[in-house]
């Protein structure tokens, strides 16, 4: 069955994969972000998403085109940061900004409206960087834990209403934007040997596991969160860094780089 979805930041790498796998899958996409993604198929709205008004205006002419809204996927997200003491009032706010304030205005926005329909669906984006911590990023690591925490508690308040949540948490994904800036530093192959598949994801593969996360099948998931890693926060970093545990593995030597 057709169902109208909004994914915001539908621009991204990870966003744009989304809306991609919405439209072939025959969704009703509508894409909501500062620049339009560009994607056959796909209605673009420009919105702010930390703007309060502009959520709104984005939720209503969704809402006026379609005649419904079924699911929300949040995807906007900017990743920088400094360590903590280095870190601005400033910066502070605006990672939270983007990548969580964002997703509490959104869903509230779309909350009246699924209710009122007694069904659907949202899928929060995180990150496994709340989970293993990476250097220099706390606003990030906040931010990404805070969107796996809210998830949660709104599959508590909502599914009474038929709505259920998912947070889907990739690990590195080797979209445009992390391939330019690790391309040529030999931390792309490094990456790959971090985790026990020996590989990187890709946006596609996020994308598949938000439609499905997103779907009537998957509504045993509400509250849960999927981690999109290939295992590596499994595995315990010190047994992927002597050679000796790694052929254990039946993983290769770790190799300089790319």
């Amino acid at each position: 069955m057709s169902r109208t979805v909004m994914i915001t930041g539908a621009a991204g790498g990870i966003g744009r994969a989304v809306a991609e796998r919405f439209v072939a899958d025959g969704h009703q996409v509508v894409g909501v972000d500062l620049t339009d993604p560009r994607v056959d198929g796909v209605t673009y709205l420009r919105a702010d998403v930390t703007d309060a008004s502009d959520v709104s205006a984005a939720v209503r002419e969704a809402v006026a085109r379609f005649g419904r809204l079924d699911t929300l996927v949040t995807c906007a997200g900017v990743t920088s940061g400094n360590p903590l003491h280095r870190t601005t009032a400033d910066e502070w706010d605006g990672v939270l900004s983007v990548n969580l304030t964002s997703v509490f205005l959104c869903v509230r926005e779309v909350l009246p409206v699924m209710m009122a329909a007694g069904s659907g669906s949202v899928v929060t984006v995180g990150s496994v960087l709340h989970r293993t911590a990476a250097p220099g990023l706390p606003a990030y690591a906040a931010a990404k834990a805070a969107i796996a925490g809210l998830t949660r508690q709104l599959a508590v308040d909502y599914g009474q209403h038929g709505i259920s949540f998912v947070t889907v948490s990739p690990g590195w994904i080797r979209t445009s934007a992390t391939e330019s800036r690790l391309d040529g530093t030999g931390d792309l192959n490094r990456l790959r040997q971090s985790n026990p598949l020996g590989l990187l994801g890709d946006p596609q593969q996020v994308a598949a596991t938000v439609a499905f996360a997103a779907s009537a099948d998957a509504v045993l998931l509400n509250g849960s969160e999927l981690v999109l890693d290939a295992g590596a926060s499994a595995v315990s970093p010190a047994s992927l860094l002597r050679d000796a545990h790694r052929q254990r593995m039946g993983l290769p030597p770790l190799s300089a780089g790319e």
